[in-house]
């Protein structure tokens, strides 16, 4: 299957909700890395050359949650411009994720539709296996 172009890293600590979303987005041709937690995900993200396209950012976990992990990603020059799509169950998830200047806003349970759609909005067109 061709990988699209970019990458999404998924912040989310419950490792079941993790696995299915990850699963989801690999089946559609997309390169996922996942993280637990936002330490995880800064510590990823900072030591690799290939940054992703994508941030999908749970705001509810323990280490470091998605406000904290939002703040050290904006005050990073090189991780500032990262697009960041909150998903949580958060009743007032809406309005944090605007208090956080997010791009996105995806309720819990994530309709399959809804998730597609929005990480095909930043990951663009499919692209050779192999290639970013």
């Amino acid at each position: 299957m061709a990988h699209r172009s970019g990458t999404v890293l998924l912040v989310e600590d419950d490792d079941d909700v993790r696995n299915a979303i990850l699963e989801v987005l690999e089946d559609n041709g997309y390169r996922v890395i996942g993280a637990a937690n936002g330490k995880d995900a800064l510590d990823t993200i900072r030591t690799t050359s290939l940054k992703p396209a994508l941030v999908l950012l749970d705001l509810m976990m323990p280490v470091m949650d998605g406000p904290t992990f939002r703040a050290a990603q904006r005050d990073d020059p090189t991780l500032e411009g990262i697009p960041v799509v909150v998903l949580t169950a958060h009743p007032r998830g809406e309005e944090t994720a605007a208090s956080l200047q997010a791009a996105g806003f995806l309720r819990k349970p994530i309709s399959l539709e809804k998730l597609l759609a929005t990480v095909g909005r930043f990951c663009g067109a499919g692209v050779p296996n192999g290639s970013f």
